[in-house]
């Protein structure tokens, strides 16, 4: 066991494992008369793709509260021998999953409107497809989280590109250069940890209010 918890990849997976038994023995247990009609289902897919939107989101605004309530306030108190290590190697790390979340989040929420057939009355807030406050509720969560998904890919991770010099691509700017980037970066960084707290109510209220 601790040879397994001991490697992220391997724990990981096992995590994805353990879903698989769940659902095998959920399978099982309800006595499901046909186990390909129910993999094949248009419910089945609803599932796997709102359950991957949930993890791609849990990692993607995890994340995003990891930068906000702990490394931006923390680096001031950081020594200035010791602030390499996390903008050269913890802060770049975690940008390639937090811009990586942001798009697995994006595109599987998108693809679960189309399969639940409100994706085009979301977009439009109700405009295309007849009024429902409640699908104009999610609309307005799913602009929010795309104007997050905007910020993160074309405003933050170029301007923390700049600011950190990832991979190297940005030695001549000047340290005047970086801080106005690595400001940037935080302000719009500020913004979607600002955006997050309407997007997610939103996102959960759909399901419970009215």
């Amino acid at each position: 066991m601790a040879a397994l918890l001991s490697n992220m990849r391997n724990t990981f997976i096992a995590g994805f494992v353990l879903a698989a038994l769940v659902f095998v023995i959920f399978v099982l247990v309800g006595g499901s008369s046909n186990v390909v009609e129910t993999l094949t289902g248009p419910g089945f897919w609803q599932f796997i793709f709102r359950w991957l939107h949930v993890l791609f989101g849990i990692l993607w605004i995890g994340i995003l509260y990891y930068f906000n309530f702990v490394q931006i306030p923390s680096m001031p108190k950081i020594p200035d021998e010791q602030k390499p290590a996390v903008t050269k190697v913890i802060a770049p790390e975690a940008l390639w999953y937090f811009r990586w979340a942001a798009m697995g989040t994006i595109l599987t929420g998108l693809f679960l409107a189309f399969l639940l057939d409100y994706l085009l009355n979301a977009l439009t807030l109700g405009v295309v497809g007849g009024f429902d406050p409640y699908t104009t509720l999610i609309g307005i969560g799913m602009w929010l989280g795309t104007i997050m998904w905007f910020n993160v890919w074309f405003v933050i991770w170029p301007n923390q590109q700049k600011a950190l010099n990832i991979d190297n691509k940005f030695p001549d700017l000047t340290k005047e250069q970086k801080a106005a980037a690595g400001r940037t970066a935080m302000l719009f960084s500020r913004t979607n940890f600002m955006l997050s707290v309407p997007m997610l109510f939103c996102m959960v209220a759909r399901g419970h209010l009215g």
